[in-house]
């Protein structure tokens, strides 16, 4: 198999409607436009040979890389460090704005900082995942490539005295390469633009590409000086919350997964999921979470985003999916790239999901927490909004008790799951407190009966007692460390004998020292084949639960400890293998959602932890 670097080793840029992976070696190798779901043009990540790439990289030297962020910003700098020279290859990606476009710009700067340096640029898109020809035609500022539905075109920057010449590109399977050599103080560049019908390319001037800089750096940091988090972990929340930002779509308010597909949760496997959707849980617990950290604008966004597609499911069966395309689109058919061999050839590549229409009970409660935590806040909730909320609470009572799917997205039956049972309880709690705070009409009465019937029937049912714990769902002695949200969300006291005893209960099975497994697939068989790696998102899950039952200490080693699992840009993917490595999409939305919550209730707790309390 020919060499993919690692899935962490990659830095994330974006504009807000898109967004594209630089490894670590300088290859781009994962980009989509002109927008997260749209297919690829650059895919190498999942095809080194057909999936397209734009390399630039040191040739003929022996080098190490590292990546860094500009402090406070997601402009990528990458750095090539050899006996010869050092070299800085800058990567970012000028803000979108909020209006759909097709045009989108990616700038990659080089310079040479110290020494001499011979670097290889070769330029392979691939449209349409790899399907679609296109045709390559040369102007003295630089090329374009048209393809029959987006084109791209290279804009070189202008620098008289290391520009290679035009004619000293050289083409190769519908691409362009050269090899330029570097002084010293010398730099190169160019603009990456795409669109349906781009103007042909034109020279940028080293002040243009140095104000587009200027501008994408002052947004970020900016948008970042709303943050009200001074707490302990100030530089990994601040990239988590940036990670987060890079992964919305700005038009429409709408949170993708991950920007990427296809990436497996196990090398060889066939656990290779499209992530570059729009999740309803998502979406609602990301209000909770960018609230926390003085986001109000954001939340109030992706509440109405949650709330158009309530109003737009009127007449379903099933008032909601569990995703949507980031333009609220239900269609997210799924199939298979075949002509993709995958990462590290791990087939089948899928895009679309089929998961979509799954039915997921606790993305009711989810929505319902999101609403109550922003009405907290001041954002409350519309006369339509709150009509739409009824009808959604009141579908909650007629089909809470009924088998579903599950969070997990299994593909082996649906089964009563305990998560499921215990959200909708959560919808009807947070739905009768809000009617009750902000005297809105409702049958609160049928609320609080269906609320308080769920309540029994999950402690009659879903705890067992020969586990001594609550299990995944009621058919079943096998843990599920979806449970762990429990006591937060105030279903149980952390401090109840039932809670206390599942946690020592998943610390004796779910938990491979600071990593945490969902369940085991072995013991409850998921319709998949194959393993899977401990979840980032449980494992900062399990942080909280250890602090709220009392744990403090072991709690804040274990998020230490996590923390040292991120990629050296604080970058998170879907699951940790137990090599440490990262696999399933990256960076994973949940797994920085999980951490921010982790971090802001880890820091309440310690600071009111009495001095001189003996520790746990």
């Amino acid at each position: 198999m020919d060499y993919y670097p690692a899935v962490e080793a990659h830095g994330l840029i974006g504009d807000l409607q898109t967004a594209a992976l630089v490894a670590k070696d300088g290859t781009l190798d994962w980009f989509c436009a002109p927008r997260f779901d749209s297919p690829s043009l650059f895919g190498g990540l999942l095809d080194r040979h057909n999936g397209g790439h734009v390399q630039v990289s040191p040739e003929g030297v022996d080098y190490v890389s590292k990546q860094l962020y500009l402090p406070r910003t997601p402009i990528l700098i990458t750095r090539f460090l050899s006996a010869d020279g050092v070299g800085e290859l800058v990567d970012f990606m000028p803000v979108a704005g909020d209006q759909p476009t097709d045009r989108h710009r990616l700038v990659r700067m080089l310079r040479v900082v110290r020494g001499v340096m011979r670097f290889r640029v070769d330029c392979q898109p691939r449209f349409n995942f790899g399907r679609d020809p296109h045709e390559l035609d040369a102007y003295p500022a630089g090329h374009v490539f048209r393809s029959p539905a987006l084109s791209l075109a290279v804009s070189l920057v202008r620098y008289p005295e290391t520009r290679p010449a035009e004619e000293e590109f050289q083409r190769k399977d519908g691409g362009i390469w050269t090899v330029a050599t570097l002084r010293e103080g010398e730099a190169g560049g160019a603009v990456l633009e795409t669109g349906v019908s781009p103007d042909p390319p034109r020279f940028y001037t080293p002040g243009e590409v140095q104000e587009l800089l200027e501008q994408t750096r002052d947004y970020w940091r900016r948008w970042l000086g709303r943050s009200c988090y001074t707490g302990r972990w100030r530089e990994t929340v601040e990239r988590s919350a940036m990670t987060l930002k890079l992964m919305t779509y700005a038009p429409t308010g709408a949170l993708i997964a991950a920007p990427t597909a296809g990436l497996p949760e196990q090398i060889g496997g066939q656990r290779n999921w499209d992530y570059r959707y729009a999740w309803i849980r998502d979406a609602s617990i990301s209000v909770h979470t960018l609230l926390k950290l003085g986001f109000t604008d954001e939340a109030w966004q992706y509440m109405h985003w949650v709330d158009d597609r309530v109003r737009e499911a009127r007449d379903r069966e099933t008032p909601l999916q569990i995703m949507y395309r980031i333009d609220g689109s239900p269609d997210v058919t799924e199939e298979m790239l075949d002509h993709f061999e995958g990462y590290r050839g791990s087939a089948p590549v899928r895009v679309g999901n089929g998961a979509a229409n799954q039915l997921q009970l606790d993305i009711y409660g989810e929505i319902l927490n999101g609403l109550l935590e922003a009405d907290s806040h001041g954002l409350q909730a519309s006369h339509q909004v709150w009509l739409n909320t009824v009808r959604l609470v009141d579908w909650v009572c007629e089909h809470w008790d009924q088998p579903e799917d599950g969070i997990w997205e299994t593909r082996g039956g649906r089964q009563d799951f305990t998560y499921g049972r215990l959200m909708s309880w959560v919808a009807l709690d947070r739905a009768v407190r809000l009617a009750h705070q902000r005297g809105r009409p409702a049958d609160t009465a049928r609320w609080v009966r269906t609320r308080d019937q769920i309540y029994r029937q999950i402690m009659a049912r879903g705890f067992h007692p020969g586990r001594g714990a609550f299990v995944q769902h009621y058919a079943t002695d096998v843990l599920d460390a979806s449970l762990l949200a429990m006591p937060g969300v105030g279903f149980i006291s952390s401090m109840d004998p039932m809670w206390q005893s599942t946690l020592r209960a998943m610390d004796a099975e779910l938990v491979s020292d600071s990593l945490v497994y969902r369940y085991d697939p072995a013991a409850s068989p998921d319709g998949l084949p194959g393993q899977e790696s401990t979840f980032t998102m449980c494992s900062f899950w399990y942080v909280r639960a250890l602090a709220e039952s009392g744990r403090l200490d072991d709690a804040t080693l274990t998020f230490e400890k996590m923390l040292t699992y991120s990629s050296p840009l604080g970058l998170y993917s879907e699951e940790i293998a137990p090599t440490g490595e990262q696999t399933g999409n990256f960076p994973q939305a949940f797994s920085h959602l999980s951490l921010i919550g982790a971090a802001v209730s880890l820091d309440r707790l310690l600071d009111a932890r009495p001095r001189g309390v003996a520790r746990s």
